[in-house]
C-alpha cells in the first residue's frame, strides 16, 4: 500500500467517525453519539472482564465491534512494515545510567540510523546523550548531540568521557533560529522520541538543508497551535476535503497506548480515576451544573489517602465550598460503578489511536515527499518495548 493510498484511506475513516473518537466518555453520563449508535454502546457495556483487558491490548484482532466499526479496514491501514532487523545487542556497559527499557528502544533504533562516509551525525532534543554515544562507539565516529537543558549537557558529557564516547554535547535550543547552523545537505540528523513542535522544527529545517532524517516523533499534542495544521500540502488537501478537524486535545489520543504498568500503578490509576469520577458526580451536585469540571492531576504518589480528602483537595483547586453531611460512601461507589462503563465506552476511542497516530507521522513523510525526499515509514520495535514505534527514514533524492 503506497502512502498517498494509507493516508487517504485514514483521512477517510477518521473524518467519518469523528463524533465517536473525538468524545471523551468520562466527560458524558450519556454520550451524544450513543442515541445514533445505542447497539454500539450497549455492546461496549456488556463486555466481559476479560475482553476489556484483551481489547485494550489489542483493539483490531477478533473485536465485538466489527459490527458497527470499521475494524478491520482500519487494521489494514495501519499495517506498517518493520524497517530493520534487530541488531546485535550492545554492550550492557554502553548503557550505563540507561533506564533498561529506554536503553532497549536505543538498541532497537540504533539499526535504523544509516549513516554515510562523510555524512555527519547530529542527534536533536538529546537529553544526555545516550543515543548519541551508542552511535558514537558503534560507528567510530564523531555525534554531535543538541540538547537545551544545562545540566542534561553536564551530566551527558560525563557520560561520553567516562566512556571514551566521541560526542559533542552543545546547548542549543531547537526552537531557536541559530539552530539551523547544525543541518546541511552532509548531516543525518535522528531523535528518538522528540516531541510534537521539536519534530516538526526538525523536519522543517531539515528539509530546507537537504539533511537526511531518522525521526521517531511522539507527542504530537505538545504543540503551541491550539488546532492542528497538517505539515504537508496533501495532509491540508485531505484534511480540507473530507473535513477532519484536529484540535491540539484530540492529538493526544494518538499517544494514549501504553505499555501494561506493573499491577501496583495499574490499581493507583483505577483508583484514581474512580475517585475523579466519583467528585465529578458530587460537584454537579453541589454546583447544580450538569458539566464535567477539569481537575489538576497529581503525580504518582501524591493522592491523598482517602475519596473524602481528595474531594476536599479537588475542591479546594476548583473554588467549591463542599457542604456538611456528604454520603462519601455513595459518591466514591458510583465513582468506582462509573469507572467500569468508562473504560469500557472508551475502547470505541482506542481503536482510532493508532490510525490517527500513522495519519500523523504520513502527513510528516508526505510532507519530506513534497520537499523531494524518498522516505520510509514503518517500525523499529514491537509495540510491547514502546508503543511510540513509528520511525520516519528520510534521505533527499
Amino acid at each position: 500500500m503506497t502512502h498517498l493510498e494509507r493516508i487517504t484511506g485514514l483521512t477517510e475513516r477518521l473524518a467519518e467517525w469523528q463524533p465517536l473518537w473525538r468524545c471523551l466518555p468520562f466527560q458524558h453520563p450519556r454520550l451524544p453519539w450513543q442515541a445514533r449508535w445505542p447497539g454500539l454502546a450497549e455492546a461496549l457495556l456488556a463486555l466481559a472482564d476479560d475482553d476489556l483487558a484483551r481489547l485494550q491490548e489489542d483493539p483490531f484482532t477478533d473485536s465485538p465491534l466489527a459490527a458497527w466499526l470499521p475494524v478491520d479496514e482500519l487494521a489494514r491501514l495501519v499495517a506498517l512494515p518493520a524497517l530493520a532487523e534487530q541488531g546485535e545487542a550492545l554492550p550492557a556497559a554502553w548503557g550505563e545510567q540507561v533506564g533498561g527499557r529506554k536503553w532497549r528502544q536505543v538498541q532497537a533504533f540504533l539499526p535504523q540510523i544509516e549513516v554515510a562516509q562523510d555524512e555527519a551525525l547530529v542527534e536533536w532534543c538529546a537529553g544526555k546523550g545516550h543515543l548519541a554515544r551508542a552511535l558514537s562507539r558503534h560507528h567510530g565516529i564523531e555525534v554531535v548531540a543538541l540538547e537545551w537543558q544545562p545540566a542534561l549537557c553536564e551530566a551527558g558529557r560525563a557520560l561520553a568521557q567516562r566512556q571514551g564516547a566521541r560526542v559533542t554535547l552543545r546547548e542549543q535550543d531547537v526552537m531557536a533560529e541559530n539552530a539551523a547552523a547544525w543541518l546541511d545537505a552532509r548531516t543525518r540528523v535522528a531523535a528518538l522520541h522528540a516531541c510534537g513542535d521539536l519534530h516538526r522544527r526538525l523536519l522543517t529545517l531539515a528539509a530546507a538543508a537537504g539533511s537526511a532524517v531518522t525521526l521517531a516523533p511522539c507527542c504530537y499534542q505538545r504543540t503551541a497551535d491550539d488546532r492542528y495544521r497538517p505539515l504537508s500540502a496533501r495532509g491540508c488537501a485531505l484534511a480540507a476535503a473530507w473535513g477532519l478537524v484536529l484540535e491540539r486535545d484530540d492529538l493526544a489520543l494518538a499517544v494514549q497506548e501504553t505499555v501494561t504498568a506493573p499491577r501496583g500503578v495499574q490499581r493507583h490509576r483505577e483508583r484514581a480515576g474512580a475517585w475523579r469520577l466519583g467528585f465529578d458526580r458530587l460537584q454537579r451536585e453541589v454546583r447544580g451544573v450538569d458539566a464535567y469540571l477539569p481537575v489538576p492531576s497529581l503525580a504518582y504518589g501524591q493522592m491523598p489517602e482517602t475519596f473524602e480528602d481528595f474531594c476536599h483537595w479537588a475542591a479546594q483547586q476548583k473554588g467549591i465550598a463542599l457542604p456538611a453531611g456528604v454520603d462519601w460512601y455513595a459518591h466514591e461507589a458510583a465513582g468506582w460503578r462509573r469507572q467500569r462503563e468508562v473504560a469500557r465506552l472508551e475502547l470505541a476511542r482506542h481503536l482510532f489511536r493508532r490510525p490517527l497516530e500513522v495519519w500523523l507521522a504520513l502527513d510528516r513523510a508526505a510532507f519530506l515527499e513534497e520537499a523531494g525526499y524518498a522516505v520510509e515509514l514503518g517500525t523499529f520495535c514491537p509495540r510491547e518495548l514502546t508503543p511510540r514505534n513509528l520511525v520516519l527514514r528520510a534521505r533527499r533524492r
